[in-house]
Formats: structure tokens, sequence, C-alpha cells
């Protein structure tokens, strides 16, 4: 037997997660791997551990017992108990994800987040459940933080997955260089671009990035006929007012009667996740109500349908 892996069997990408049996990010069912790492810092993310490249720890307190075993034997000096037998994670060191310090920790009190994978390790992950992906024309989404952060070992698992028969999605900001955007797009059936706010001023001050790399990328794609699908996460009194929804639709609308142009995806505010940023010791910054109403959404779809597109509220 041909080893299918055999020029890409020494590469590893940087990972969280991997969520089987997805129904939100593509079609059918799917498996979708969370890259670690991503370029823009949005207020309301719910998946903070994918925002740093970097290994993190995610500390428990309520099931830590401060026995102090894991200090004892970190070779970095990140775990260290204070005089009150508090656990404390030294965040201006650098964990190395040796996990030492999971295997002596009997209580479950913190996760070390961050995995490295090979292609191969990854590729018999997503083939254990091709029936599914058969049965309800599903595949694999790549997503994070942001997996053009690693464009390279992206296009080549990609490349695999076409190879093997796979449908192939990514979920991206788009904030990458084009050549590299480029380059994944020759094996990606599906795009889910995120469209976060059309101001550039606005956009930096909820994402710390400017918009414009990210609307001249989508607009790259859907003139170069990939299936982009828009993602548009609406936040009360951030992104949700009329004018703002025109701004968007002004942009999208050359490119509504293109086959390639699959509409608009409405992502209401949700906290999940905000548990997360107290175990990495993370400020959360999106205090507030800033969950829009059924009513209101659905006054958003409608000014949308006005502009004849096609758009979906995904209610997570």
């Amino acid at each position: 037997m041909v080893n299918r892996y055999e020029n890409n069997s020494r590469k590893k990408a940087r990972i969280f997660n991997i969520q089987k049996y997805n129904m939100y990010d593509g079609p059918g069912i799917r498996t979708m791997i969370f890259f670690k790492g991503c370029p823009l810092g949005c207020k309301w993310c719910s998946n903070p551990e994918g925002l740093k490249q970097g290994f993190q720890i995610m500390l428990k307190e309520d099931t830590c017992r401060g026995c102090g075993a894991c200090a004892k034997v970190c070779p970095v000096g990140i775990h260290k108990i204070s005089a009150t037998g508090k656990h404390i994670i030294d965040r201006s060191l650098e964990c190395i994800g040796c996990k030492k310090c999971t295997e002596v920790c009997l209580e479950d009190g913190f996760v070390i987040v961050g995995e490295d994978a090979s292609q191969e390790e990854l590729l018999e992950k997503i083939e254990e459940d091709e029936a599914f992906y058969r049965m309800s024309e599903g595949g694999v989404t790549l997503g994070g933080g942001e997996v053009l952060m690693q464009p390279e070992f992206a296009k080549d698992l990609l490349e695999s997955c076409k190879n093997e028969g796979i449908h192939t999605a990514i979920e991206t900001s788009g904030y990458a260089r084009e050549e590299d955007l480029l380059a994944l797009a020759k094996h990606v059936d599906l795009f889910l671009y995120d469209i976060k706010h059309m101001d550039s001023a606005k956009h930096y001050e909820f994402t710390g990035v400017k918009n414009d790399l990210i609307l001249k990328n989508v607009a790259c794609l859907l003139e170069q006929g990939y299936q982009v699908k828009v993602r548009m996460p609406i936040l009360k009194g951030v992104n949700d007012q009329k004018k703002d929804i025109t701004k968007a639709m002004e942009f999208l609308y050359p490119y509504r009667n293109k086959t390639n142009f699959l509409g608009v995806d409405l992502l209401p505010y949700h906290r999940m996740g905000v548990q997360k940023y107290k175990q990495l010791d993370m400020t959360y910054e999106m205090q507030g109500d800033f969950k829009l109403p059924e009513k209101a959404l659905k006054e958003i779809e409608k000014w949308i349908k006005d502009w004849d597109m096609s758009v979906q509220i995904i209610q997570h």
C-alpha cells in the first residue's frame, strides 16, 4: 500500500480541539479541527484558548486542591503554590507542553491547551467518520483560532482530504496574505467567511485589526469563483443597526447573482466560553447585554432578504 503521508510525516500543526459530529460549520455531519493562534482579538471570542499559538494552562480552581505535585515536576516553574495553598499559574513564563504536570495531577485541576499533530494523525481522526460524511454529505472543517496562521500545513491537509473524496471547508476571518489564501482555496469546497463590521475603525476597536485586507480577500474569492458563505456575528449596539447591515449588503450586492456566493449566516451573540477566560487569567471585555431578542434578529434577516440575498440565523 502506498504511504500517502510520506511527504508530510514530519510536519505538524498546533491545534487545540477536534470536534466530531459538528452540525454548524458546513453541510452535513462534520469533523472540525481547531488550529491554535489568531491574528485577531475579538472581544467576544468564545475560544480564547485559540488566540495564542503557544501552549497554555487552563486552571480549574473548583477542582484543584493545591497539593503542589504539579509544581514539583514542572521544568519551567509555571505552577506555583502560595503560602495559603492557592494554585497560581505564572503567565510570564512559557509552557513547553510537556504535560508532566497532568501526569501527576489526581484532581483534573487544569488542562494543557495545545497539541502538535501530524497530518497522518489528523487524517486518521477525520477518516474515522467517513461513513457519516457520505450519509449526510458532510466532511471536514478547519477553523480556530485562525487556520490561515498555519497555511502550509492546512493546504496539505486539505489536499489530502480532497484526494480521499472528503468535502472540505474552512472557517476564517480572512485576515491573511492573499497568496496563502489562494493556495488553500484550490482545495477548499466551502469558505465560511466572517465579516464582523464594515466600519474599519469599529472593526479595529472590537477585533484589534482593520478590515481592509479581510474585505479585499473575500472579494478576491468571490470574483475567482470560490464557494463562499458570509458569516456575520451580530451584537446589540455593535453592528446590529440598519446602517451597519446596509453597508454590508452594499458591499456584497455585486455578487448576489453569482452561483458561488451562498448567502449570509447570522450568528447571534452568546456567552459560551466566558468561563474559559477566568481559567486563562484573561479578562472578558464584553460586559453588558449584547444579545438581541428574536424579534430584532428577524428584522435583520428581513433587511438582508430585501437585498435579494439568502440568509439564515444560526443558533448555537
